[in-house]
């Protein structure tokens, strides 16, 4: 089925909120569900086997989250980033990649994934036009993996699945390792001199107040100066200019050569003020911020049979009323909302 036609004159313009922040990246959550359940995301007791997530109906398909796609780019979105729940338990992701790697102003396709199940499908997302892969890897320490990941995954399979990405071409890989004090912190050392050299990027995150189930405390927070002193300590580092403007991660170098760092740090070092990113969850509705407490229905009037210029008017309503800032308001200790959607409904 091909897709709608965007109308004549109906082209490319930068889209400002209320901060005067521009929409460039579009993250797409294709699946709510994943087969981890790490505690800063999904944990098991809030989440167990019988947990009933969105059904096939709910979930918008390949040519809804196409069309939207086409949609997002005329208003000046070039970055798609597919997210989940874990993206590779949508069947036939290839097909999707291959049709969005397709879409007229879109120039960056990219995957984020725990690995589990990515080796099979590496070479088959590299022919359908993805370009880059991010994998969560908060540990390589085996009993530590499998508690992180809810006794549900192996470090082995992940081990294989960055092996099976590189030999499709993804180079160099991003490692995101999410960082909980007396869970994971001191195996970071560990990590990185697993893949120091390897050409791949680490990037450690600071543990955050997503969602409403993780039982998120700030002492459970190593913030990245610390971690970064520790790191130092060990290797001295340089730090790098962004690549690109509103890059969530700090770059660091090894000032041995050994390669690149990132930290994300979203509760001590807030980077709301240039955020480009917008959130379509599974199910359709469009959230502004990782921490929002709700989004925008865009399935209902897609379902319906409304125009892409009307969609583009309520993409564009929402975006320039935008004034989302709440990890600065999170660290300016305010009373903001504990009301947030859940990480795995719209992706890290």
């Amino acid at each position: 089925m091909d897709a709608p036609a965007i109308p004549l004159g109906f082209g490319p313009a930068a889209q400002r909120d209320l901060r005067g922040r521009v929409l460039r990246d579009l993250r797409i959550s294709v699946v709510d569900r994943c087969n981890f359940r790490c505690p800063y995301c999904m944990p098991e007791d809030q989440y167990p086997r019988d947990h009933e997530f969105l059904s096939k109906a709910e979930r918008l398909r390949f040519e809804e989250i196409e069309r939207l796609t086409r949609i997002f780019a005329t208003l000046g979105v070039h970055k798609l980033r597919l997210t989940g729940g874990e993206p590779l338990l949508r069947r036939d992701l290839p097909e999707l990649v291959r049709k969005l790697a397709a879409v007229p102003g879109i120039d960056d396709v990219a995957l984020t994934t725990n690995g589990s199940l990515l080796a099979p499908q590496a070479q088959a997302l590299r022919e359908a036009g993805l370009q880059r892969i991010t994998l969560s890897l908060d540990t390589i320490v085996p009993e530590t993996f499998r508690r992180m990941s809810g006794g549900r995954g192996e470090v082995g399979v992940v081990l294989e699945a960055i092996a099976a990405a590189e030999r499709a071409g993804f180079a160099p890989l991003k490692l995101n390792v999410v960082v909980m004090r007396g869970t994971n912190d001191d195996e970071v050392l560990g990590l990185l001199e697993r893949f120091r050299g390897s050409g791949h990027i680490v990037r450690f995150i600071e543990y955050m107040d997503v969602g409403t189930c993780n039982d998120w405390r700030r002492d459970l927070v190593v913030p990245s100066a610390e971690l970064r002193a520790r790191i130092a300590a060990r290797w001295p580092l340089r730090e790098l200019e962004p690549n690109y403007g509103g890059e969530v991660a700090r770059r660091y170098a090894f000032a041995d050569g050994g390669g690149e760092i990132g930290f994300i740090s979203s509760v001590t070092e807030p980077f709301c003020g240039d955020c480009s990113r917008a959130r379509l969850s599974a199910d359709g509705r469009l959230y502004t911020c990782l921490f929002a407490g709700s989004g925008h229905d865009l399935r209902g009037p897609l379902r319906a049979g409304i125009g892409d210029a009307e969609l583009a008017g309520l993409i564009r309503a929402v975006w320039s009323a935008r004034e989302d800032r709440y990890s600065e308001l999170r660290s300016e200790a305010t009373s903001a909302s504990r009301e947030h959607v859940e990480m795995y409904a719209i992706g890290g």
